[in-house]
C-alpha cells in the first residue's frame, strides 16, 4: 500500500513541475494507461491553481529578478511568447504549456499578460487532458522503442 501511494507521488508531484514527466515515470513505475493519465492532469492542474493565485507575486519576482540579472526584457524566447499570445491568446498559450513550457512558467505567463483564472483553468484544463492523453499514449505505445537506442 505504502508503495502505491509512493508510486502515485512521484507521477503527480513530476507533472506538476515538468509535464512531459508524468507519463515517463508512470510507465517506468508500471502504473496503467488511465492511472498516469489521471495524475498527470491532476499534477498539472495543481501548479496552475497555485500558480494562477500567486501570478502577480511570482511575476514581480520575475521582474526584480531579471532587473537584478541586467537581462534584456525582450529576448527571442520573450517575443515568441508575445507571439503566441497576440495571435491565439490564452488557449495558445496553454496548448503549449505541457510541450514547450512548464505548467509553472505557461500560468505565471498567462496570468502576466492578463487572462482570468477562469479562462487560465478551463484552457490550462483542456490543454493537460489532451496532452496526457497523447503523451502517454505515446509513451505506453513506443517506449520500448527508446530501450533499443539508449
Amino acid at each position: 500500500m505504502f508503495v502505491e501511494v509512493i508510486k502515485y507521488l512521484s507521477v503527480y508531484l513530476i507533472s506538476m513541475v515538468k509535464f512531459f514527466g508524468g507519463p515517463v515515470t508512470g510507465i517506468s513505475l508500471g502504473l496503467s494507461y488511465i492511472e498516469t493519465v489521471l495524475l498527470t492532469m491532476a499534477g498539472m492542474m495543481t501548479s496552475v491553481v497555485i500558480f494562477s493565485l500567486i501570478g502577480n507575486v511570482a511575476s514581480q519576482w520575475l521582474s526584480r529578478r531579471r532587473k537584478s540579472r541586467q537581462k534584456p526584457i525582450f529576448c527571442a524566447k520573450n517575443r515568441r511568447i508575445v507571439r503566441v499570445w497576440k495571435r491565439f491568446g490564452v488557449s495558445g498559450v496553454a496548448f503549449l504549456t505541457p510541450i514547450l513550457l512548464t505548467p509553472i512558467f505557461g500560468t505565471i505567463v498567462a496570468a502576466l499578460l492578463g487572462a482570468p483564472r477562469r479562462h487560465i483553468y478551463m484552457h490550462m484544463l483542456w490543454s493537460s487532458l489532451f496532452w496526457s492523453l497523447t503523451l502517454t499514449f505515446m509513451v505506453f505505445e513506443f517506449g520500448h522503442l527508446a530501450s533499443r537506442f539508449f
